[in-house]
């Protein structure tokens, strides 16, 4: 526990045999449980884990953690079909099977995945048990042991103090961060970052690819967990949601780790066109949802403005443009159009991305 507060740690591992038993040893003495998600690995990471669990004879108990029942009464209708609602989502989670005999009593807890659901389905698989066992403070560390154990603390302490509700690393601010990341990876991590500042509405995150998070158990009974993204565009995905959901973040300064044995799975130029066609759809999905239906606000109207207007620009765009490269003349109405609809499509855009920004500045803590 930290600070009378329940710990745990979730670690998604597909085909970490090598280095899981380092992660999992290296664990803050204050972590409640450690999660692991094992990915339906080829390797023996299930077996690896499986063999620590049985050689760890310690007892670690703990009355507040738990799945708890709520019994019905006059006043808690909204806890009872939010509990139903609970249960009926089981069949939307990657199928998998607690490996633990005795959960309540074990630190460590393996759930295997029957099926290969990706490391964002692993994650929402350690969240769902760390939600129905009312943990306080969620984090998420790498299998592969990119993660500096000794970060978790200032990772938590957010949470725990200040009623945070989502915690993210920030690497990029490092001053080896340009120097140990490789570069490949500095530039797609800095493109993806501006793109999903503009889908989250989180427009001060700066790391948004770091796994090195914490989330508050307000956070996790906020949203859908079974909805986040299943792949490796699952930190973007969840952070449209939290925004959706009006969740507070912060930012930590945190250590980038490389060369310590890890073998990454993700190609970054592959996927970021996925993960940038997910920002895109997010981005709409927030701005109906968010201030569209639940609560009203005119840069909904200016940005779908800027939307209409830009795109009536784009014909006349390739006039003017054309017209440079022959040498023609263009009509008055040709010029006035396209000085009329890029002034007011860029205004839109910049007044409402404008209001995005003062609208959410409330949530960055």
């Amino acid at each position: 526990m930290l600070k009378n507060k329940t710990i745990a740690v979730v670690v998604p591992a597909y085909n970490e045999e090598i280095q899981i038993i380092m992660v999992i040893e290296s664990m803050p003495e204050f972590v409640d449980r450690i999660v692991v998600v094992n990915d339906c690995s080829t390797d023996n990471t299930a077996q690896v884990v499986e063999g620590f669990i049985n050689k760890d004879n310690r007892d670690y108990f703990n009355d507040q953690i738990g799945v708890r029942y709520v019994k019905r009464n006059a006043y808690n209708e909204a806890e009872i079909i939010i509990q139903q609602k609970a249960e009926t989502e089981l069949k939307y989670y990657v199928p998998s099977q607690i490996i633990n005999t005795a959960p309540e009593h074990n630190r460590i807890i393996l759930i295997n995945h029957l099926k290969n659901g990706g490391v964002g389905a692993s994650i929402a698989q350690g969240y769902k048990w760390a939600r129905d066992n009312h943990i306080d403070c969620t984090a998420v560390m790498a299998g592969d042991g990119q993660m500096d154990p000794s970060e978790l603390e200032s990772i938590c302490l957010p949470i725990i103090e200040n009623s945070v509700d989502y915690v993210k690393g920030n690497r990029l601010i490092h001053r080896s961060a340009k120097y140990i990341m490789p570069m490949h990876r500095f530039l797609g991590n800095s493109i993806l970052s501006i793109l999903t500042k503009i889908a989250s509405g989180y427009w001060r995150v700066s790391d948004t690819q770091t796994g090195y998070t914490a989330i508050s158990l307000s956070a996790l009974n906020a949203i859908d967990l079974f909805d986040i993204y299943k792949s490796y565009g699952m930190p973007n995905d969840l952070l449209v949601k939290l925004n959706i959901a009006s969740c507070t973040l912060k930012e930590v300064p945190t250590k980038p780790v490389y060369r310590i044995g890890e073998h990454s799975k993700m190609k970054i130029w592959k996927v970021m066109p996925k993960i940038a066609g997910l920002l895109v759809w997010s981005f709409f999905y927030r701005l109906w949802l968010k201030y569209f239906f639940r609560n009203f606000h005119p840069l909904f109207l200016l940005y779908n403005m800027a939307l209409i207007l830009m795109f009536l620009w784009l014909p006349y765009l390739f006039k003017v443009f054309r017209a440079q490269v022959l040498g023609t003349n263009l009509s008055f109405e040709t010029l006035f159009a396209f000085i009329f609809l890029g002034i007011f499509g860029f205004q839109s855009l910049l007044f409402a991305m404008w209001m995005d920004i003062q609208d959410n500045e409330r949530l960055y803590k």
